[in-house]
């Protein structure tokens, strides 16, 4: 599991330093997303949803507020159609990772992990903990690309995966778009409750997982 934990942190700081980037270069910013969701406005709902899954795909390399943003695509959209717009953008974002993972795998593994043993009991944790990492990475910002990228380069089944992702972020979505539906400038309530109330679950959810994993160890002979 040390593996593991090591292979993700090298991950998370290098998705890290390349948001700290762009963010320091100017080229992107929380404001720009703003900028340009304004201008969405009065046009066909197609293109608003084409766009809210364009920068949910943009999230696999720059940091995209994924909930404020799922949020604002119910608003606009009404609940069917922001969830719909954020879960083909969450599910491109996560194959395209996969796939980079899966393509550079072979030759950045031995260059971030030289130990060969250490590689292989990465592989073995990721079997064991990698479909419940994907499903609940949505807890912390940057880990949905760390896990789908993980998930190529330690050559997880693709249905495996998928399913993984989908499980993850099929109710993330439907919760999040729906109360984006629900919620208004005067009335933001049901948005405000539900952030807390996802944030809240999948803590949970990692914590309760971190126990299981501790009684399983402890039980081992």
């Amino acid at each position: 599991m040390k593996s593991l934990i090591k292979l993700t942190l090298m991950l998370f700081l290098g998705f890290a330093a390349l948001m700290l980037a762009f963010r320091l270069s100017g080229l992107w910013s929380f404001a720009m997303i703003e900028t340009w969701i304004e201008t969405l406005r009065g046009i066909p709902p197609l293109y608003i949803g084409a766009v809210v899954a364009a920068l949910l795909v943009v999230d696999l390399f720059l940091s995209v507020p994924t909930l404020a943003l799922t949020m604002l695509a119910g608003f606009m959209l009404g609940h069917v159609g922001g969830a719909v717009s954020a879960l083909t953008g969450l599910l491109l974002a996560g194959i395209a990772g996969y796939g980079l993972g899966r393509a550079a795998g072979a030759r950045l593994l031995p260059f971030l992990i030289r130990d060969e043993l250490e590689r292989r009991a990465a592989r073995q944790a990721f079997r064991s903990n990698g479909f419940v990492m994907i499903m609940l990475a949505r807890a912390v910002p940057m880990l949905p690309e760390v896990t789908s990228c993980l998930a190529g380069m330690l050559r997880m089944r693709f249905g495996k995966f998928l399913l993984a992702l989908l499980l993850g972020s099929g109710p993330y979505v439907w919760i999040a778009a729906y109360a984006g539906s629900v919620s208004s400038l005067d009335e933001p309530r049901p948005a405000i409750m539900a952030a807390m109330g996802i944030s809240g679950f999948l803590w949970l959810s990692w914590f309760l997982h971190h126990r299981l994993q501790k009684r399983r160890i402890g039980r081992r002979p």
